[in-house]
């Protein structure tokens, strides 16, 4: 489960433009796990200042969310505080009970709730307001898994508990995996979350706890859809890209998607076909795996093709 992180109870609290000027110091790396973990105090000051998020979402108010439209680029249910670094930003996020109008009429979808998953960053978080949202807390050994659908995954129950309001804890990227439950009533909690350029290319998972299976990956690119244009772009001019892509990306599933696009426009479906046998043989697990899968689907299909 995420690693809690216990902090003074003596602390005066802190304004976010301080918590800011300290996340800004070269030495905090939300890459290293206790670097990150070190954040987690000043993360607790922020939450005893009562009256700044009200103000925030306020000043935001009167200025038209000006600056949600140009920076968050969540849902309603952010409100992003800080997103001026390339290494981190601070969001606060809304947790609606079944008792809410909204939670009523958007249903539970828009919050992930009842959607067991891990995460592709790390980040802190903390309840600031409410019980706190409730969570069914795995873990599992990412190193291990290949990130197949309906792939088994060693996932191992750890326990349910809240983020209670004060509660700091440290959601680890591709080990922690949580189920998460509606709160008991509205609450709010803040996140410093870890960003890197790599993000969009970092695997993140559903899992289905009964099976202890994987049932998809949640994350998308741009790249992937574009992948089809390019790969069927008149003259071939950008087929050599899509090549690079298919032999060589450092995502597993972005080199998938290259190559069976590349099978996918060839002129005949047999060329396709041989395309895919030969990534079915790759050395790379995930590429040969769900090469094998759409070679299959293709045979399965190939009659009505020829006719």
């Amino acid at each position: 489960m995420p690693r809690i992180i216990a902090c003074p109870a003596d602390e005066p609290a802190l304004a976010l433009g301080d918590l800011v000027a300290a996340l800004n110091d070269d030495g905090f790396d939300p890459a290293d796990e206790e670097s990150f973990a070190a954040a987690g105090p000043l993360l607790k000051r922020l939450a005893d200042n009562r009256a700044f998020l009200a103000e925030l979402a306020l000043a935001e108010l009167k200025d038209r969310c000006t600056r949600q439209s140009l920076e968050n680029r969540y849902s309603s249910q952010v409100l992003m505080l800080h997103r001026a670094s390339e290494k981190y930003f601070i969001r606060a996020n809304f947790w609606p009970s079944p008792r809410d109008s909204l939670f009523k009429a958007s249903g539970t979808s828009p919050f992930f709730y009842h959607v067991p998953h891990d995460h592709n960053f790390s980040f802190l978080t903390v309840g600031y307001l409410g019980p706190g949202y409730w969570s069914e807390y795995y873990e599992y050994d990412f190193e291990k898994v290949v990130g197949l659908p309906g792939e088994k995954v060693d996932l191992r129950f750890v326990e349910k508990s809240r983020l209670e309001q004060g509660k700091v804890m440290l959601y680890r990227a591709h080990r922690d995996v949580h189920d998460q439950l509606p709160a008991d009533e509205m609450s709010v909690s803040i996140n410093i979350m870890h960003a890197t350029p790599c993000l969009p290319f970092l695997d993140q998972y559903r899992f289905d706890p009964k099976t202890c299976e994987i049932v998809s990956i949640l994350n998308r690119s741009a790249t992937e859809a574009l992948l089809a244009l390019a790969a069927n772009h008149d003259g071939g001019n950008a087929r050599d890209l899509v090549e690079s892509y298919a032999a060589g990306h450092p995502s597993d599933r972005i080199r998938f998607a290259a190559l069976r696009e590349l099978a996918a426009a060839e002129g005949e479906p047999e060329a396709g076909m041989e395309r895919l046998d030969a990534g079915a043989h790759s050395a790379n697990a995930f590429v040969a795996a769900m090469s094998a899968r759409e070679l299959a689907r293709i045979r399965a299909h190939h009659h009505w093709i020829q006719c």
